[in-house]
């Protein structure tokens, strides 16, 4: 089936929302092998003299603490990269295109018409340096009583907004700028030079 016959993509983010509700869930330790696998299986599709960094972001790479079950990643391209050429290669990858501009792209994996696959996956495209997620994920993970404060934030948004996946993210954007202006104080220069890790 190709992107424009997806049935997914006629739905509106109200019927999506409901289908997709948020569910929070304690950190999974196949995440990670999850990742490590499609890590694997997305470098050997895409072409690796394009490639900057391929990194697990999100709370299912912070061990400790709940998550929705859905294996964030973040691929960072050259500024030169062809976003519609990389683009193509995602979408043959198994991916649908669910939000597109003209820095970023967002794809998923593992969204199917009766709910969500056992793994599921979101694939964020992004121009070098656009890495905000790197060091939030850093700060989370290097300060378990901060990565802590956050699950009880989230905990705290799911019931009211298990159906409404903007409203839920909104109410975390303060925490999440907060924070990444330390991690990026604290982590600074950590992504520059090209450093994989």
């Amino acid at each position: 089936m190709n992107q424009e016959e997806n049935p997914l993509l006629q739905m509106s983010l109200q019927e999506l929302w409901q289908l997709f509700p948020i569910n929070l869930t304690p950190h999974n330790p196949l995440w990670k092998e999850w990742y490590e696998e499609e890590h694997s299986f997305l470098l050997k599709q895409l072409p690796s003299n394009e490639i900057i960094r391929l990194n697990h972001i999100g709370s299912t790479a912070v061990e400790g603490i709940q998550a929705k079950p859905i294996v964030d990643m973040l691929l960072e391209v050259k500024k030169d990269s062809s976003f519609q050429k990389l683009k193509e290669v995602i979408l043959q990858s198994g991916y649908l295109c669910m939000n597109e501009t003209n820095d970023r792209i967002s794809f998923n994996k593992g969204y199917t018409v009766n709910g969500f696959a056992e793994r599921v996956f979101h694939l964020h495209l992004r121009y070098e340096g656009d890495n905000d997620e790197l060091y939030f994920r850093d700060e989370l993970q290097a300060h378990p009583s901060i990565a802590k404060d956050y699950e009880t934030l989230k905990l705290s948004l799911w019931k009211p907004f298990q159906y409404d996946r903007d409203a839920y993210t909104a109410h975390k954007t303060d925490f999440i700028k907060r924070y990444t202006l330390i991690a990026k104080e604290e982590f600074k220069g950590k992504y520059e030079n090209n450093r994989p890790y």
